[in-house]
């Protein structure tokens, strides 16, 4: 398991402007739901198909719950909520939904393990090397 990155040059638009360099993380590709029901399916008694049926199941029902203002727990994955990005005002009979609320979100909190693997550190190689 390893992350691929590039150097990639930025301005800083806060402090005096200055070219700043940055790692950049690059992703490798795109896994979609029937590679996943596959994989899964291979590790268990399951059909891909039945594996597929389920994870559609459960995108519904994660949109379901997170509209009912529900944190949605699948445990080892971890938590998602739903959020939203607004304006301020000063009185806040100003505020309202429709005018007020300018963006919504989805917020992903990982599992206690997944968030120990990041807390390790995760193999890195940089974009275009052969070793990692």
């Amino acid at each position: 398991m390893a992350i691929r990155y590039r150097i990639t040059k930025r301005s800083n638009s806060i402090q005096n402007k200055k070219e700043q360099y940055i790692m950049q993380a690059v992703t490798t590709g795109t896994v979609d739901l029937e590679t996943i029901s596959n994989v899964i399916s291979n590790e268990c008694s399951l059909h891909s198909v039945d594996v597929q049926a389920v994870l559609i199941a459960l995108g519904k029902k994660l949109e379901f719950y997170l509209q009912e203002g529900k944190i949605v727990d699948l445990g080892a994955v971890g938590k998602f909520k739903m959020g939203f990005k607004c304006t301020a005002e000063e009185d806040q009979t100003l505020l309202s939904p429709k005018r007020s609320i300018k963006k919504y979100h989805v917020n992903y909190q990982p599992s206690v393990k997944l968030k120990r693997v990041l807390k390790n550190g995760i193999t890195t190689y940089k974009e275009g090397s052969r070793s990692i």
